[in-house]
Order: C-alpha cells, then structure tokens, then sequence
C-alpha cells in the first residue's frame, strides 16, 4: 500500500511540475519578450526601464548597466536647482552671468564650450549678460543647452547632484562634471547612468516627491516642452504628454521620462543605447518600442 501511495505521490508531483512548465506567460513576459526582439533586430547594447504607476508593474532589462548618461544628467541637475533653491541659497529668479569659461575636474585648467558642438546657441550671443537661473535651467533642458548646463553645475556642484540622487533611490548616477571637460573625458571621468536610477528619479517626480508637491509639478512642466521628441513621444496619439529628457553622444541615444495618458494613468519609460551601429536605426527602433509599451498600457 504504500508503495503506491508513493508512486501517486511521484505521479502527482510530475504532473504538477509538468503543468507548470507548460504554463502560459503573463501578458508582461509576453511583453518583455517583445522589446527584447526588438531591440535584438538592431545593433547596439540597450538598458530598458518600465514601470506602470498605476498597476506597479515593471520590466527591467539591463536596467542595472552603466551607459555615459549624455544629456540625461541635466535632470538630475535641475532637481539639485530645485533642492538648493528649496533650502534658500538663492532664488530661481534670481539672475547670472552667461559666461564661456569652466575649470576641468582634473587639474583646474580653463576650458571653453563651442558653439558648433551645442544643440543651443542664442545663449553664446549673449556672453557677459545675465539670465535668471531658471531661465537657464529650461534652456539646459528643452534645448539641451551644454552652457546653460556648465552654468548651472559651477553654481550647485556636481557632487551635490550625485549626493541628491541618491537620497532618491538612485545608486549608480554619477554625476562628475560639466559637458566638454576634455581632460576629464580622456581620463574616463565621463557622467554615466542606468536605466534603473533614472527610472528611479522620474517615478518620484511622478509622485510629487522631489524637493515638494510644487517643485515637482514644476519641473514636469518644463519636462514637458522638450523639443526632442524622436524616441519615447515619436509614435504615441495626440492628447498623451510626454515629460522626459533626451540624450546623444556618438553611438549614444537615449530618453527618459514620465508618459501622461489622457485618463490620468501615467507611467515611467528609459530607453538607454550605446554601440549604435546605425544611429537613425536605433533610435527608430527604441521609438518602436515606446509604442509597443504604450499598446500594452492601453490595451
């Protein structure tokens, strides 16, 4: 008798593990599965970041890489801004010199932003007036302004920046100094990234947690009028808006932001890159894949 307790006991126990193997995958595996062809059919090296606010969803993959953060540590700039104004060491609107010097991280030596390498240039005609710093800070970030963004990193330092994110959750965000510090670069002190901090960041925008409720709201708003909008935004219908911040270098292309659905749903997407062999390619491809997220959030 209990030798045949014993085998239904095995029979059982197979059959279980049998119908678990050949259980059918989630709508979010179906849906990981998916980016991951995707972004297969490219060349390039990818972080992808995904989180559904309102269901708690999450895809990560590759989130916990390093990639050279390019543009995207300009957020984490304005959220220093934000902070240090917050604590009262000046006022947004208070006004500074536009200047075209800069000290390299490495020995101090003076070094000079250029035009021709700037995604913004009505700020180098300005020279030797002054701006408001938040005037600056939006430059720095629907323009990507490389200037605004040396100005506004000399005035908050680059060390308070990483030392904030990681009062949000981020861990690996480093930001080490201002864009075009060549001497740093080729040294390898370079900004770097993950998917997961930057993840990390927008969901406590989302949420209303960075400095305050309004500092938050505030800073989505300038989000919000990004003029680059070849990736997350590219595909998705009129009426969703899209706060985020975008970033290139040769071979980089990456964005990152917080995805407003006309019902009030919102959810956080960042689409790193690095190694692109074809730059157009790549980036048409992680714009694919923005929608196919998009679809599934709606579906």
């Amino acid at each position: 008798m209990m030798k045949y307790l014993h085998l239904n006991t095995l029979l059982l126990l197979s059959l279980s593990l049998l119908l678990q193997n050949c259980k059918s995958p989630s709508p979010l595996e179906v849906l990981e599965k998916e980016i991951k062809e995707e972004l297969a059919q490219v060349d390039g090296i990818f972080g992808v970041a995904f989180k559904n606010l309102s269901t708690g969803e999450e895809i990560l993959i590759s989130a916990r890489d390093s990639f050279h953060a390019a543009s995207t540590m300009k957020t984490p700039v304005m959220i220093e801004l934000y902070k240090q104004a917050a604590a009262g060491q000046f006022k947004l609107t208070d006004s500074i010199v536009i200047k075209n010097e800069f000290k390299s991280i490495v020995d101090g030596s003076p070094y000079s932003m250029s035009i021709d390498d700037d995604s913004e240039g009505k700020l180098y005609k300005a020279i030797g007036s002054k701006s408001t710093i938040a005037d600056l800070a939006y430059d720095m970030i629907i323009y990507s302004s490389n200037l605004a963004t040396n100005i506004l990193i000399e005035l908050v330092d680059a060390k308070k920046v990483t030392q904030t994110m990681r009062e949000l959750g981020a861990p690996d965000i480093q930001v080490l100094r201002g864009v075009e510090d060549i001497k740093a670069y080729e040294q390898g002190l370079s900004n770097s990234t993950t998917a997961f901090d930057l993840m990390a960041i927008y969901e406590k925008l989302a949420l209303q947690e960075v400095v305050s409720a309004q500092a938050s709201d505030e800073m989505i708003d300038i989000l919000f009028d990004q003029k680059f909008n070849e990736i997350i935004p590219a595909h998705l219908p009129e009426g969703v808006k899209v706060a985020h911040k975008t970033g290139v270098i040769t071979g980089v292309h990456h964005d990152s932001g917080i995805v407003f659905l006309p019902d009030g749903r919102k959810y956080v997407l960042v689409l790193l890159s690095r190694e692109l062999g074809d730059f157009d390619t790549g980036t048409a491809k992680m714009a694919d894949v923005s929608k196919i997220i998009y679809d599934y959030v709606v579906q």
